[in-house]
């Protein structure tokens, strides 16, 4: 059974013997963000833009453009500027309460920030004995969630505390001077402060580095032990872009033993984070985060929260979510339905880490050290790169399955200081075997393997060096495909397809069909008309004899955009040379 989510009253179960209760409908998983800072941002005169570029009210663009159902926000007691007091999280409670969106209240029982590093006591609170605490603690809690209250609005979850991990409100709360028994006492006291007035609101404990095993049973054992009453483990989770897989892989093992070692208590990740600039890598953490925390045995996993998204050079802060362009980044859609993979190779730009030992997806084979991702790619942030001071050999490697059976090619860029033994892009299928000899190149090239037959619905590709000391190669943005009709071997009766490309005019995509009298290299360039060489479109290591047909494509990133106009594509193979007009509408 979900946690919190059905209610089965059996009947007799209730004083008087009551008739049971239907079973409720599980609320929808929580996906949302802590946007404490936006009525500062807006009196600083930030605006926000949603994916058709048309400004727009933040909490309506997150619910809209990105699905987002939840709002958290902080609660401090006496902030100087006024922002996060009681009066400010009114105002943006009412925002998120207009759309339905639900609330996680945030109590960090401070006029300032309160984290791992500082619970530093409001000032109207500094002088006073525990005793005096803990009744403010009662009465701040209360004071607000009243104010709430009478405005409608009630909090489905409240968190007694920020990131308390050493505990909260300085010296006599902090564990490592005073241990469990004080931080429990003030605990409970918020605690009994939200169900005095919001009974169906959850409490939430919540502590840092939610990857961290032993700090979390530390933690709730803590708790336990000295009578705390909580009903929601709240966690913060920021990894870091190049370990992002590994860590999440803890972050898992400890949701799963906090599910296990502390029943009926389900888990939060009420903060979530990456940097800015990483905004693929930071996708693909939250699509991995989000299917991990709802995969959690029966339904413990209650949602996942990013921490300040729309936060864009402001204060100094790295994580966000958002553009200097005032749009969000791809990184918010990590919470959006994921699209069709536009082919069947993982991470084929080596964009879903950041720089990173072991490039995401890939497999690597040889000196794992000489294998890695780097700044500097193609078409994106990073590439894969072949390279050690010593000597090395080197495969990274990826098996792709459920393919139609057929006739496949992989294609990619590379690029290669050269001198290498062996430095081949290749493809594997059912014993038969293509490659294509990396070249010497300073700039990117395309490169691609000529075709092998896929029978039982797989194949590897993948890059494999053996090189001597510090020569490197690099690859990105990798494609295997299926080559078109025409490639594939005809009937002996069946006339070969007429030189030329189609489907001309081209856009995106274009075939070129030729014939080459004897077997050998090939190498396809672009033309402007006014004989300017624009690209190099494709490098063929060896190509056999005969009728053939390559896809060509003309990437978007060509400058200036290939506008329309009329183009010469050439091949050259040994001593032959064929020239063909391609007219880009």
């Amino acid at each position: 059974m979900r946690y919190l989510t059905y209610v089965l009253l059996l009947a007799g179960c209730l004083p008087g013997g009551a008739p049971a209760a239907r079973a409720q409908t599980p609320p929808p998983f929580a996906t949302g963000a802590d946007i404490s800072w936006v009525t500062e941002l807006e009196a600083s005169g930030y605006k926000f833009y949603n994916r058709a570029g048309a400004p727009q009210e933040l909490f309506q663009l997150l619910r809209d453009d990105y699905g987002l159902n939840t709002v958290r926000l902080r609660v401090w007691v006496n902030p100087p500027g006024g922002y996060n007091n009681a009066a400010d999280v009114l105002a943006k409670a009412r925002r998120a309460h207009a759309l339905g969106q639900r609330l996680l209240l945030n109590f960090h029982y401070s006029d300032t920030w309160a984290d791992p590093g500082q619970q530093t006591k409001p000032v109207a609170w500094r002088n006073y004995s525990l005793a005096q605490l803990q009744q403010a603690v009662y009465d701040h809690t209360a004071s607000v969630l009243n104010l709430l209250k009478a405005n409608g609005i009630t909090p489905e979850w409240v968190q007694v505390g920020n990131e308390t991990n050493d505990g909260m409100l300085w010296p006599e709360g902090r564990l490592t001077v005073n241990g469990f028994g004080n931080f429990a006492a003030l605990f409970n006291q918020g605690a009994a402060a939200v169900k005095a007035v919001c009974p169906s609101a959850l409490v939430v404990a919540h502590v840092s580095n939610g990857y961290d095993n032993g700090l979390s049973r530390y933690f709730f054992d803590g708790l336990r032990a000295s009578g705390a009453r909580w009903d929601v483990a709240g966690l913060s989770l920021y990894p870091d872009g190049g370990t992002w897989p590994g860590f999440l892989a803890q972050a898992d093992a400890n949701l799963r033993d906090l599910v296990a070692r502390y029943p009926g208590k389900p888990v939060l990740v009420v903060e979530a984070g990456m940097l800015r600039t990483l905004p693929v890598p930071t996708r693909e953490m939250l699509r991995r985060l989000t299917a991990q925390v709802q995969a959690l045995p029966g339904g413990a996993g209650l949602g996942v929260l990013y921490w300040e998204p729309e936060a864009y050079n402001w204060q100094g802060y790295t994580l966000g979510a958002w553009g200097l362009d005032g749009r969000a980044t791809v990184a918010l859609d990590g919470f959006r339905p994921a699209s069709p993979p536009t082919g069947p190779v993982r991470n084929p730009g080596f964009e879903f880490t950041a720089a990173t030992a072991l490039p995401f997806g890939w497999a690597t084979t040889g000196e794992a050290e000489a294998d890695y991702t780097e700044a500097g790619g193609h078409g994106g942030l990073f590439r894969l790169t072949h390279y050690r001071a010593t000597a090395y050999q080197v495969t990274t490697s990826q098996t792709l399955t459920g393919l139609p059976n057929g006739t496949y090619f992989v294609r990619g860029w590379v690029k290669s200081g050269g001198g290498q033994p062996t430095c081949q892009l290749y493809l594997q299928a059912d014993g038969a075997e293509q490659v294509a000899a990396v070249p010497t190149a300073a700039s990117w090239v395309a490169l691609q393997t000529p075709v092998v037959a896929v029978r039982n619905g797989q194949c590897e590709i993948g890059l494999r060096s053996v090189a001597g000391a510090g020569q490197y190669a690099s690859l990105d943005d990798v494609e295997l495909v299926s080559t078109p009709l025409a490639a594939r071997p005809t009937a002996p009766t069946a006339a070969p397809p007429a030189p030329g490309l189609y489907p001309n005019p081209g856009t995106d995509e274009v075939t070129l069909s030729f014939a080459l009298s004897r077997p050998g290299p090939v190498r396809v360039l672009l033309y402007a008309a006014t004989g300017r060489l624009v690209r190099e479109l494709a490098t063929l290591a060896a190509a056999p004899a005969g009728p053939q047909a390559l896809p060509l494509r003309l990437p978007p990133g060509l400058p200036p955009g290939l506008p329309p106009g009329h183009y010469q594509v050439q091949l050259s193979s040994g001593p032959q040379r064929l020239s063909f007009r391609l007219t880009r509408p």
